[in-house]
């Protein structure tokens, strides 16, 4: 975990609000089916619906996070899943506490 990977991949509004919506994915997207949005995440296809972007796009929004360890990856078949990294946040701000 780079702190400066971090700050790129913060450094842009829609990834920002990627991150906030991942905080409470239940409040931001519709129900995925037989999937729970804590257990596995939000689907790649209802970020790009959301973003109203390609899925390409969202893709590598959420590909940008990835690598920073903001959020982590779980595939399901052909579909891919996102969450926050709350752990990941944590050192985040330990950074910033003692570091910075």
């Amino acid at each position: 975990m780079k702190p400066i990977d971090i700050f790129k991949a913060l450094s842009n509004e829609t990834r920002l609000q990627i991150l906030e919506w991942l905080k409470e994915p239940e409040k931001h997207f519709t129900s995925q089916e037989m999937r729970d949005f804590q257990d596995v995440g939000v689907c790649v296809t209802q970020f790009h619906e959301k973003l109203n972007v390609t899925q390409s796009t969202a893709s590598q929004h959420l590909s940008i996070l990835y690598r920073a360890g903001l959020v982590t990856i779980k595939r399901h078949g052909k579909w891919t899943y996102y969450k926050r990294n709350e752990e990941a946040f944590n050192q985040l701000k330990e950074i910033i506490e003692h570091e910075i």
